[in-house]
């Protein structure tokens, strides 16, 4: 039975075939004629009858090896289509990539990065799914994903052994006003001069619940919530029309409101890190390297930035 692995002999046969003789074959392929000799017997000892008629001049191919011609020339064509399909998914002329994103990320870091890669890659299929941290570990250890941006802060480094984490950049914590709050016209505040403020807040077990009450008791209060929001543009509506004041990462700042004003934070401010995940058992596809170089761009273009305000306060 002629195996998959017979495949270099089946193709050795077609160009034996193609020559007329092992000899002339021999000095084309750079192999000595005994070499391809026995390369031939064990392909004939896999079919389970003569491929060829050996002669003085040359060699005649039976039916069997005919056959066996035949479809090497198809194989043959196969493997060329292959390297032609490679070389595009190399040369980023084909092929997928499949990343995932948090929510406040998607709507500042990632439309930046895409945009990018679908002017330079417009050949690449992208399918992008945002959604929270642990959901986002899953889909890249089921390789559901093969890429993802995640976040972590000092207090929770994200240490998971089969992730290979690349940091992107640093992800300040601002604080958000309504523009008739006494504190709207500063240039930055200090946590300390928030002692009596009353706080919006993202509801559930929110990360920034623990960044609030962590920079709360690190000066000595415990924060009082008058309003617990679904995502963070309920939270801004909520500030302003006064129920409290916010702390909201900044790039969840991207869509601001008329109606606040966002402070930066002096002293020891709470930031996240915005990483870049891939499975560490994996190498990076071309897409996925030309996708690296797009998050590392943006990156920097937003760390240059600095905090939104409202065109109100400007």
């Amino acid at each position: 039975m002629i195996k998959p692995s017979s495949t270099e002999r089946v193709l050795l046969l077609a160009d034996v075939a193609s020559f007329g003789t092992m000899t002339l074959a021999a000095e084309a392929l750079g192999y000595s004629v005994s070499a391809i000799s026995q390369q031939l017997r064990k392909l004939e000892t896999e079919a389970g009858q003569p491929l060829l008629q050996r002669h003085s001049r040359g060699i005649v191919l039976t039916d069997a090896g005919q056959a066996v011609v035949k479809h090497a020339e198809q194989i043959r064509g196969r493997l060329v289509s292959l390297q032609y399909s490679l070389d595009d998914i190399a040369g980023l002329r084909a092929g997928t990539l499949r990343m995932g994103t948090f929510p406040t990320a998607g709507s500042s870091l990632v439309p930046l990065a895409i945009s990018k890669f679908a002017r330079e890659h417009p050949l690449i299929e992208l399918s992008v799914r945002s959604t929270r941290r642990d959901a986002l570990l899953k889909m890249l250890s089921t390789r559901d994903i093969s890429m993802s941006l995640l976040w972590d802060y000092q207090w929770s480094r994200l240490e998971v052994p089969e992730v290979d984490v690349q940091h992107l950049l640093h992800d300040p914590t601002d604080l958000v006003v309504s523009l008739s709050h006494p504190l709207a016209s500063r240039e930055s505040v200090a946590m300390s001069e928030l002692l009596d403020e009353m706080w919006v807040v993202r509801t559930g077990e929110h990360p920034m619940i623990e960044v609030l009450v962590r920079a709360a008791n690190s000066i000595g209060f415990q924060p009082r919530v008058a309003y617990e929001a679904n995502d963070y543009q309920e939270a801004q509506a909520m500030v302003a029309v006064g129920v409290g004041v916010a702390l909201v990462p900044r790039l969840a700042l991207t869509v601001l409101r008329d109606d606040v004003r966002v402070i930066p934070l002096s002293g020891e401010v709470p930031q996240r890190r915005i990483l870049l995940a891939r499975m560490k058992d994996s190498q990076p596809t071309a897409a996925e390297a030309a996708m690296t170089t797009m998050f590392e761009d943006a990156a920097r273009r937003l760390s240059a930035r600095g905090p939104k305000r409202s065109s109100s306060a400007r």
